[in-house]
Parts: C-alpha cells; structure tokens; sequence
C-alpha cells in the first residue's frame, strides 16, 4: 500500500481481537495505518509482533498479518484465551503523535475492558504509553506492583521497527515470559522438572 493510499485510515477504529474466554489480554498503543487499512492488528510489514509470538512457541507456524489474519489464526488465539486490544483505539501515522489526553483516556477506555473480560494478565507493550496512560512516571518494563482490575498487569516491549534495541529473539523472551504468566504456556522451568520427575 502506498502512503497516499494509508492516509484516508488516520482515525480509524480497528477491532479488539477478543475471544470467549481472555486469559491474555496484549495492548498495543494504538493501530497504525496499515493496520487500520486491513482491520488487523499489527499488520504493517516490518512489525515483529508476528514473528515474536511464533518464536514464542504462541503460534506453529509464521503469520503474515499484511492482509488481515487467516480465520485458523484467529480461532488458534481464542482457543490459546490470547485478547489483542489497545490503549488508543483510532489509527495514526506513529504512535507518538498521540497526546496524553488520549493516553490518559484511553487507559480509562482499558480499566473498563480489563474489568469486564476478567483476564489472567494484562500486558502493554510499550513503556512510554503505559507511563502515560496511567501516571506511573518511574514505571519500569516488566511485571508491575499494582494489578489492574484484578489482572496481573505486565509491561513489556513494543514491537514497532522503530523500537531498534529490541529484537525478535528479546520480544519473543518477553512475551513467552507474560504467556507463562498467564497459564498459557508451561513454565520452561517447570517443564524440565516434570520430565526429571520418575
């Protein structure tokens, strides 16, 4: 898709990506553009949430999102209890051209989502935002002290190209990490003692 072609999506809404039973809930910041465009989350090429949730041992096979998610992806997420959501639901170029209104309402937006879906663990990928969003200045990435809604609430990497320290290898480690958090995946830990044990 051409740039000219992306522009007539700016303020779209994008759906949350919701299943009947949400153990994981993963927010974005918000859609971009191509996004947008396809109704999907994470789709603009280049992004490596895709490929860090398959490197997770999340997915059996690689997603290309660029064109929308196949229909086996989607019932694969609802029966893992994955949730994809965001903290600002309308699309942008770049995330930081969003204001701290609209972080901050957006983070009102998610603490009535969390309430309602009843999640595990809720991960935000993006430090920045969830600084924003919540008013935790000091916030670190990782397991945070206070619960939101009663989930277990977890900030871990964007994974935007424009995130360079990242990689697929570190954001696949930390999403692994808040899916284990989740009951989603067995505990790596956990899994060498069972098969120690006679």
């Amino acid at each position: 898709m051409r740039p000219a072609d992306l522009e007539q999506y700016r303020g779209k809404r994008v759906d949350d990506l919701l299943g009947p039973d949400t153990k994981l809930l993963i927010v974005g910041i918000n859609p971009g553009l191509w996004t947008a465009a396809v109704n999907t989350h994470f789709a603009r090429p280049g992004n490596r949430f895709w490929p860090a949730l398959h490197r997770a041992g999340l997915l059996d096979e690689p997603v290309d999102a660029s064109k929308g998610l196949p229909p086996a992806v989607v019932a694969h997420l609802h029966d893992l209890g994955i949730g994809i959501s965001n903290v600002v639901d309308v699309a942008t170029a770049r995330a930081d051209e969003l204001t701290r209104d609209q972080l901050r309402a957006g983070g009102e937006r998610l603490r009535a989502l969390v309430a309602r879906l009843q999640p595990r663990v809720v991960a935000i990928l993006g430090l920045t935002a969830y600084r924003d969003a919540f008013g935790r200045r000091g916030a670190r990435v990782g397991r945070q002290p206070e619960d939101l809604e009663g989930a277990e609430l977890w900030v871990v990497p964007n994974p935007s190209g424009l995130n360079a320290h990242e990689t697929v290898d570190t954001l696949a480690a930390a999403y692994r990490q808040v899916a284990e958090a989740a009951g989603i995946l067995s505990r790596r830990g956990d899994e060498s003692s069972r098969d120690e044990s006679p």
